[in-house]
């Protein structure tokens, strides 16, 4: 494979094995997604996902809505549509990913989506409050979210002064670090962690990333105890 750091690939250890990155947020009440990637099936089967109240996207790129169909499942069980939150650019994609359900005439068995666009200004979804916080992606905008003292931001290699008020002195941050090697629009692992000493977090792990960063045990030697790698399963507690 060109470009591809190849031990990563035959690695034995679960967490160099990484689908595409989301995040399920959850209270008592309510359970919330924030993107749903190709991998959307397999992740809500292997953790047991038995309700979805909303899907919040960051935004349109297939990595990160390409799992959109397949809501239709948490629709036949909750006999309800699936709220999708976004920007009006990620809206605008999602019609693009699903043409066949936003049709005048809906084929029956189509996923059943009400589209819900937002700004920057916080809302709520169920008992769980959210600060939507604008990141960039080179040039496309891109959303992160904060719910409490957490806040979840991928697909970014820019943060806005504003914008990092919003996250400063949170207690996690997970932040996209895609690789060592400078790239067009993400953050690398050495600027990923720039910002979360800069913003004064008291702990961030980084997702979104390439094999080329390397093997997960080795990379997190690297790192200060307080700033480590996601991995996919990862459960944080507040």
């Amino acid at each position: 494979m060109v470009g591809c750091t190849c031990y990563v690939c035959t690695s034995t250890n679960k967490k160099d094995n990484r689908l595409r990155s989301s995040i399920l947020v959850q209270s008592e009440t309510t359970t919330l997604l924030v993107d749903a990637t190709p991998d959307f099936r397999q992740q809500m089967l292997t953790h047991k996902v038995m309700r979805l109240d909303a899907v919040l996207i960051t935004h349109p790129h297939k990595d990160h809505v390409g799992g959109l169909d397949d809501t239709r499942a948490f629709q036949f069980l909750q006999k309800a549509p699936t709220p999708v939150y976004g920007n009006a650019l990620s809206m605008a994609g999602v019609k693009l990913e699903l043409p066949y359900a936003f049709k005048d005439f809906v084929y029956p068995g189509v996923p059943v989506i009400d589209l819900h666009e937002i700004d920057l200004e916080p809302f709520i979804i169920g008992d769980i409050p959210i600060i939507p916080v604008l990141v960039w992606h080179f040039k496309m905008p891109v959303y992160g979210f904060r719910f409490g003292d957490f806040v979840y931001i991928t697909d970014a290699n820019r943060i806005e002064e504003e914008e990092k008020a919003k996250i400063r002195g949170c207690h996690t941050l997970v932040l996209n670090a895609l690789r060592y090697e400078q790239h067009i629009s993400h953050f690398t692992l050495p600027q990923a962690r720039a910002v979360a000493e800069e913003l004064n977090v008291k702990r961030a792990f980084f997702t979104h990333i390439s094999h080329q960063l390397g093997r997960h045990t080795e990379v997190n030697e690297t790192l200060p105890h307080h700033i480590q790698l996601a991995y996919d399963g990862l459960e944080l507690h507040f």
